[in-house]
């Protein structure tokens, strides 16, 4: 195997950190569950000199950390509700995350309220009350006007050239604000949980965790079959929706978000996120936010989201129900000129958000108005169980779940550094500018891109896009292998690149994903 950084996962480390575990090494933390929440407690406490094992039954971000919306929200919902703490946090939180730990992955995303008959004058009134709220915690957060602009009413003209796809025969305006946008939410997984294996840490996927206790788990590897013990002086349950399944006295009330996947054509390629008013609902909407805003874009556009509570079996892989695309399209068809049709979806997909049951009768029946609060809870062997919160909170859901276990059991750890730590690839937005590589390569590996663009020189085929249509090019799958814990072509197409997003680009790039990964896969 070539020498590579210490940031970088792959087969091979991952053979060797295993070996390591099931040979008796004691870690200070395990940490079950490497999405967004279980890989930045990983962060957390290897980045406090805390020795550290991450576990995961399937793959980096396999669950509702790779079904987000793909935004870095500063707390708009959150203030409609009068929640103004958890509105703060979350303009704190998106600051650092775009100031200093992810600059390449994230960016300004202009989000556009249509003024115009289908926008009931209550709703707008709400929506403005809103954004000029959200600029003030913008500005207590400390998010320079540079990185996230005031928000302001625009005229008609205006709001046609951001949103050509429009309906025009009633729009008198609009209101613009700006809000955190993420490349992909999967890459920022990937980004946090390199960055711990650099500072130390074990991070194993396929390894499902079978039994948890305070002082360790029962572990299957889900490549061979074999079982091991992991011993650790504290444990972190990250599970997501699947927290309750691992100890008891969990109580979780998942709530269904679904999405819709449109090309950008579909809609006049838009260069801002729209935001249309469900009807009759106070301060809810369905928006639609284009993959990459820049002039005469093209690509995808996500649309969302829904909030419905899921009873029964929590699955592996949830889908979008009819019902919910139906409603997206009705919703987001009311305000653009060319119908809607469900011929133009070209993908869907849900994320189960790991809510905490509520006691409050007035939450019953509805996910709505569950608390969006992070929650962690202690069970009688010393597991500690994070739960709750979202994406864009990530890091300070980290830190407390750290901070519980040294408490408890008076780890010898430093403070808390992640928020100013940079993730692999991070750069201030000046550096990232003066890079030699494709733009599009720049906004998803950040500083290695050059490294990226080189593996695609090596070999022209590499420097080939996988598919028509498909902007990932074949050295970008050698780089998830090599670099980026990839086992297989799953993770490859579905969380390393996104192309499974479009199942029909999926099964397009399959050919060329699989003659790239019987070439690449052995000895990485």
């Amino acid at each position: 195997m070539a020498q590579t950084s210490t940031t970088s996962l792959n087969a091979a480390r991952r053979t060797a950190d295993m070996a390591a575990l099931a040979g008796g090494e004691v870690v200070d933390v395990l940490v079950v569950g490497l999405g967004i929440t279980g890989a930045g407690v990983a962060l957390d406490a290897a980045s406090r000199g805390l020795s550290v094992a991450a576990l995961d039954a399937h793959d980096l971000a396999f669950g509702t950390s790779r079904w987000s919306s793909k935004l870095v929200h500063g707390g708009l919902r959150y203030l409609a509700k009068l929640d103004v703490g958890i509105a703060m946090e979350s303009a704190r939180e998106r600051g650092v995350l775009m100031q200093y730990i992810a600059p390449h992955l994230t960016r300004a995303m202009p989000q556009l309220l249509p003024l115009a008959s289908y926008v009931e004058a209550s709703s707008a009134r709400v929506y403005r009350a809103g954004i000029y709220a959200g600029d003030v915690l913008r500005r207590a957060a400390r998010t320079p006007s540079a990185i996230l602009p005031h928000p302001r009413r625009i005229s008609a003209a205006e709001t046609r050239t951001l949103a050509p796809g429009l309906r025009t025969d009633t729009l008198t305006g609009g209101y613009l604000s700006w809000d955190g946008q993420l490349e992909d939410d999967a890459r920022l997984v990937v980004g946090i949980a390199r960055t711990a294996a650099g500072l130390g840490a074990r991070i194993l996927t396929r390894c499902r965790v079978n039994q948890l206790a305070g002082d360790g788990a029962q572990v299957r590897d889900e490549l061979t079959g074999d079982e091991f013990t992991v011993r650790a002086r504290s444990v972190v349950n990250a599970a997501g929706v699947w927290a309750g399944q691992l100890v008891t006295g969990v109580t979780l009330r998942p709530s269904r978000g679904s999405h819709i996947v449109l090309r950008a054509s579909t809609l006049g390629r838009p260069n801002a996120a729209l935001m249309i008013p469900v009807p009759g609902k106070r301060a809810r909407f369905v928006f639609a936010v284009p993959q990459y805003v820049r002039p005469q874009s093209n690509g995808l556009v996500y649309v969302g989201v829904t909030d419905e509570p899921v009873d029964g079996p929590v699955e592996d892989v949830p889908a979008a129900p009819e019902s919910d695309i139906t409603f997206m399209l009705d919703v987001l068809g009311s305000a653009v000129e060319a119908p809607l049709r469900r011929q133009d979806v070209v993908g869907a997909f849900a994320g189960l958000r790991p809510l905490l049951e509520s006691s409050d009768s007035r939450t019953r029946g509805t996910t709505s108005d569950v608390s969006r609060r992070h929650a962690l809870i202690t069970s009688s062997d010393g597991v500690v169980t994070i739960v709750g919160g979202k994406l864009t909170t990530y890091r300070r859901m980290a830190e407390d779940a750290v901070t519980a276990v040294v408490r408890r059991h008076g780890l010898r750890a430093g403070p808390c550094r992640t928020r100013r730590l940079p993730l692999v690839g991070a750069a201030s937005r000046a550096e990232l500018a003066r890079l030699d590589a494709p733009e599009r390569l720049i906004r998803r590996y950040g500083t290695e891109a050059p490294a990226v663009a080189a593996v695609g020189r090596q070999d022209e085929a590499l420097g080939e896009s996988i598919a028509p249509n498909v902007d990932t090019i074949g050295a970008e799958l050698v780089w998830g292998l090599r670099h980026e814990g990839a086992l297989d072509i799953d993770d490859l197409l579905d969380r390393r690149s996104r192309v499974g997003l479009v199942p029909t680009d999926r099964h397009a790039a399959l050919t060329m994903a699989e003659a790239i990964f019987a070439k690449y896969a052995t000895g990485v």
